[in-house]
């Protein structure tokens, strides 16, 4: 028996420091919560990125990359389906991320992953 496979939409950017605390703010309160509320949407989790120190092959390396996105946000969600939905895509739409937060913001990635294990 096969294990029904879960699903991840990971949404990546940066924004300019003197506009995090904005940034956060709407994330926080506005955003994920609407996004959260999607019909398949199961769960949310914001992280930002952290320098790492990694023992690989005897050695321990400090691991910081320049081009990787600061925040992150995990979607785990029912299906590929929920990000094309009108739900999704209204909830998007709403408070001030379209308008105000949005367009600061950089360095944007969407990445849809599978599991596979």
């Amino acid at each position: 028996m096969t294990a029904k496979p879960r699903w991840f939409f990971i949404v990546s950017m940066d924004i300019p420091p003197e506009h995090e605390a904005l940034f956060n703010e709407v994330y926080d309160t506005e955003h994920v919560p609407y996004l959260s509320a999607v019909p398949g949407v199961i769960s949310a989790v914001r992280s930002v990125r952290e320098p790492l120190d990694l023992l690989l092959e005897g050695k321990t390396h400090r691991i910081d990359p320049p081009n990787e996105p600061k925040y992150s946000v995990t979607y785990e969600i029912e299906g590929p389906e929920v990000l094309t939905s009108t739900a999704w895509g209204a909830a998007g739409e709403r408070g001030r991320w379209p308008t105000v937060v949005r367009p600061l913001t950089f360095n944007r990635s969407h990445v849809l992953r599978r599991s596979i294990g």
